[in-house]
């Protein structure tokens, strides 16, 4: 793959802000879920609601069933992004915005990688250091996982798009 430009950071907030509408649809359709296997074990007697008058009032009050409902979607967020960067470099956010990120050398993120620069992109925080750091481009995930965010061509992110097929 040839060299392309460093991704700056309104491109890269743009692209967040398409990921965060899916991550967030995603982060819905799990809590639903989640809801209905909790539903599920207060019907079978192995919960009981008690006080609470309904299954998230419920959830909210237990440090336990809270914990395991925020680590679900911690973890559904992650993999999304680490998915998508192991796949192809490119999210659907990336994707519109022809950004792709990958490693130095050009090559595709292994998955350790893809998940450790999730969980450093602080909810896209990490990105903050784009502003400052102008002759790189790096984010702070970039930088700990030795990773870069370029812009594709059209015609590059085009072949991006149709190798998926």
């Amino acid at each position: 793959m040839s060299e392309f430009p460093k991704a700056g950071f309104f491109r890269r907030l743009a692209s967040l802000i398409y990921d965060g509408l899916v991550v967030i649809a995603f982060a819905m359709l799990t809590t639903v879920v989640y809801l209905l296997i909790v539903q599920a074990f207060i019907s079978a007697d192995l919960l009981s609601l008690g006080e609470h008058p309904d299954v998230s009032a419920y959830i909210q009050a237990s440090p336990l069933l809270y914990g395991i409902r925020a680590a679900l979607l911690i973890l559904v967020s992650v993999l999304f992004f680490a998915y998508f960067w192991t796949k192809s470099g490119q999210t659907i956010g990336m994707r519109a915005w022809r950004l792709r990120v990958q490693t130095h050398s050009g090559e595709l993120l292994p998955w350790s990688v893809a998940i450790l620069r999730s969980l450093f992109a602080l909810c896209g925080l990490g990105n903050l250091l784009v502003l400052v750091d102008f002759k790189h481009k790096r984010a702070l995930q970039d930088l700990i996982c030795k990773t870069q965010v370029v812009v594709l061509s059209k015609e590059e992110n085009k072949k991006v798009y149709n190798s998926l097929d």
